[in-house]
C-alpha cells in the first residue's frame, strides 16, 4: 500500500484517486488553498499545466524525494491547435527541471477520466496507464501502486518519451473535442 497525495479534485484527480484506492492505497487530496504538508510518497499533479508549474516552483522542498506524477497535456486551450512547450521538450521535462530532487514521472495524460473510471476504453479494452521517467524505481513504485486497480501499466521509457506521450494525449483530446471519438473512448494499448 502506498500513500498517494493528489493536487486537484477535478474529474481527472477524482478518477485517478479512485484507481489508486481500488488498488488498496491511501489517497489524500490537496486543493489550491490547502497547506502542503504530510505528502505521500507519490504525489500526483492533477491540475492544468500552468498550475503544475506553479506547484513545482512553490513546493520544491516539500516534493524533494517524492515520486511526482505529471498528468498534464500542455495544450493551447485558446486554439486547441498546438502544445505550448518547445518541440524538443515536454511539460514533464520542465517540471523535472524545477524539481531536481524529485523523481518526476509522466503518466495518466493519455487516458480520459471516464476511461479511468470504467477501466475500459469504449468497453472494448482495458485502460492502460503509460509512464515515462528516468528513475526506474519511481516507475516501479507507481506500477506497484496500480496493481489490483483495474488498469494496466506500461513503462514507456525515459522521461524524454514524455513529449511523445504529450503529443499522443493532445491528439486524443483534439479528436474527442471534434467528436471524432468519445470522451469514453480513446486509444488502447493491446499486448
Amino acid at each position: 500500500m502506498a500513500a498517494i497525495t493528489i493536487f486537484g479534485k477535478g474529474n481527472m484527480g477524482q478518477a485517478i484517486g479512485d484507481v489508486f484506492q481500488q488498488g488498496g492505497n491511501q489517497v489524500s487530496f490537496i486543493d489550491s488553498g490547502d497547506p502542503v504538508e504530510n505528502l505521500g510518497s507519490i504525489v500526483v499533479l492533477a491540475v492544468p499545466y500552468n498550475a503544475a508549474l506553479s506547484i513545482a516552483k512553490a513546493n520544491q522542498a516539500a516534493l524533494a524525494g517524492k515520486v511526482v506524477v505529471d498528468i498534464t497535456n500542455p495544450l493551447n486551450f485558446d486554439t486547441w491547435d498546438e502544445l505550448v512547450v518547445p518541440a524538443d521538450s515536454s511539460a514533464a521535462a520542465q517540471i523535472a527541471a524545477l524539481l531536481p530532487d524529485s523523481k518526476v514521472v509522466k503518466a495518466f495524460n493519455t487516458t480520459f477520466a471516464a476511461t479511468l473510471q470504467s477501466r475500459k476504453v469504449s468497453d472494448q479494452a482495458q485502460t492502460t496507464v503509460m509512464a515515462a521517467g528516468d528513475d526506474d524505481a519511481a516507475k516501479q513504485e507507481l506500477a506497484d501502486a496500480l496493481t489490483d486497480s483495474g488498469v494496466a501499466f506500461v513503462d514507456a521509457g525515459a522521461l524524454k518519451r514524455a513529449r511523445e506521450l504529450e503529443s499522443f494525449g493532445f491528439l486524443q483530446m483534439t479528436l474527442a473535442a471534434k467528436e471524432t471519438l468519445g470522451w469514453t473512448g480513446g486509444f488502447a494499448v493491446l499486448k
